[in-house]
């Protein structure tokens, strides 16, 4: 029989909400892109407490798919794929891979004509996960 577990709509909110922080980036990107690369370079307190309970996420959800394997849902696979991702750009984050910071540098640059189109792609992913959260949630409570 499938569940939700009562966490799951608070994940996918929860990424949500962080990604469609990123509105932030559309209306003030020198701003935007100086808060975020300073969080990555300096690596202090806020970094890891990001970080923590991003790869914690993850991982529940990775788990979860695991456990739950023989009655998913379609919605768990984005704990697959997104977790993945997610969990390979925190360490290639973490331990500074070269290409992935050039990556990176290139997503924040301001001067960029494709600013808009990759921060509104965050901004898009992260409302469709969030109303996937309130979905689950209103199932939920039925």
């Amino acid at each position: 029989m499938k569940r939700i577990y009562l966490w799951e709509p608070w994940f996918f909110i929860f990424f949500g909400l962080f990604h469609m922080h990123r509105i932030w980036a559309i209306i003030d990107r020198e701003s935007y892109a100086s808060f975020w690369m300073g969080i990555m370079e300096k690596k202090g307190v806020p970094y890891f407490l990001i970080m923590g309970i991003l790869a914690g996420l993850c991982v529940l959800g990775i788990i979860t798919f695991i456990r739950e394997r023989k009655a998913n849902y379609l919605w768990r696979w984005i704990y697959i794929f997104g977790g993945t991702y997610v969990l390979f750009d925190l360490f290639a984050i973490a331990i500074g891979l070269r290409v992935w910071q050039k990556l990176l540098e290139a997503m924040f640059d301001i001067t960029s004509p494709y600013w808009n189109i990759v921060w509104g792609f965050f901004i898009f992913l992260g409302t469709a996960v969030f109303v996937l959260g309130i979905k689950l949630m209103l199932k939920m409570k039925k």
